[in-house]
């Protein structure tokens, strides 16, 4: 079985090193050592459901363990504050992530028929 090389192919082959990346000595690799900077961690931001008077509350619950992955009694405990004191934190999350829970939620309420609103501050 013999394999057919193009002329660009050869050429390639044939092609040298650039000074620039070749080792100097043989302790050296050629690669450039980079310094690092620091990550800085993202803010962060709270979704608040806001309390309206027509949302039932079986609902909201609902809302909570769709979007925001809450078990039973989270959600329960959240719609309780969204009851009582007029809003209550979902999650807190980047803001990307944030807007999108925001939206979600806006809109499954819209397609549902409900006024629920949600919110996001930061944290």
């Amino acid at each position: 079985m013999s394999i057919c090389l193009s002329d660009e192919t050869r050429k390639m082959s044939k092609t040298k090193v650039p000074k620039s990346i070749q080792p100097e000595s043989e302790g050296q690799s050629g690669l450039e050592v980079l310094d690092r900077t620091e990550t800085k961690t993202p803010k962060l931001f709270a979704v608040l459901l806001l309390n309206d008077d027509y949302t039932p509350m079986d609902f909201v619950v609902l809302v909570l363990k769709r979007f925001f992955a809450k078990n039973e009694e989270e959600a329960q405990a959240i719609m309780l504050d969204v009851h009582k004191k007029g809003r209550g934190i979902a999650g807190v999350y980047t803001l990307e992530i944030a807007e999108m829970k925001v939206m979600q939620t806006n809109q499954f309420s819209q397609m549902n028929h409900h006024p629920l609103k949600s919110t996001l501050r930061e944290a």
